[in-house]
């Protein structure tokens, strides 16, 4: 492939995945910041506490850098499990984030162009019926509510370990993992990031309604009526 091919191809790659590349690269310009912004502070309760100060690559491999990270992880993929799942029944008149008022549920065959209502480039799992299109067709709601579970399950692990590294600079006994996810730190943290998620998504909801945003398919266009339900422009 000459030079000038491999350039558009380049192009042409950028602009097929602008949305995905713009966030993964903010992802990990925040990743980093966090990384660096956390490590500061570190040490600098640990100076305060009269305790040694560690490098950069042991405060990333800490379970203080890993609660921090996965709290906020397992809330998002808990905002995106439960708003995929509920819209398949639950409507809100008026927004693009609903479907429109007569499709709530799973929607028909035919609608979903599942088994012999699929089209010639539809995925093969969506063709070939039983369980394979049974498993595709909620693949999306699995793979984010294993995502949610994982990194809930790691924020619990990492909790601990850092509660009880806590507990021992006190000078106290440690908890089991058990005691832990039952305690207020535990759910302190958690629902810490649960109430700001569902506060986000619940608005976003309503906002759309009644506000607009020209070209953006998280809204409706400009001219809709506000009581136009899953209309995106």
């Amino acid at each position: 492939m000459s030079a000038r091919g491999s350039r558009e191809g380049a192009r042409g790659f950028v602009r097929d995945n602008g949305l995905s590349l713009f966030f993964f690269v903010l992802f990990l310009v925040a990743l980093i910041g966090q990384a660096f912004a956390g490590w500061n502070a570190f040490n600098e309760e640990q100076a305060a506490e009269g305790f040694g100060e560690v490098s950069l690559v042991e405060y990333v491999a800490s379970v203080d850098f890993a609660v921090d990270v996965t709290e906020n992880w397992q809330s998002e993929y808990l905002q995106f499990f439960l708003f995929i799942g509920v819209t398949v029944w639950l409507l809100q008149r008026g927004s693009p984030e609903s479907k429109e008022l007569d499709k709530a549920g799973t929607e028909s065959d035919e609608e979903q162009k599942v088994g012999p209502h699929a089209d010639a480039d539809s995925p093969g799992w969506a063709r070939i019926g039983g369980w394979r299109t049974t498993v595709f067709s909620h693949s999306l709601l699995l793979v984010m509510g294993a995502i949610f579970l994982a990194s809930w399950a790691v924020q619990s692990v990492a909790g601990w370990a850092a509660y009880n590294e806590t507990l021992l600079e006190q000078t106290r006994d440690p908890i089991g993992w058990g005691s832990y996810v039952v305690g207020s730190d535990f759910w302190s943290r958690t629902l810490q990031n649960w109430q700001s998620e569902f506060l986000a998504v619940g608005s976003m909801a309503v906002f759309a309604v009644f506000l607009r945003q020209r070209g953006s398919p998280e809204s409706k266009p400009v001219g809709s009526s506000h009581g136009s339900t899953g209309v995106e422009g």
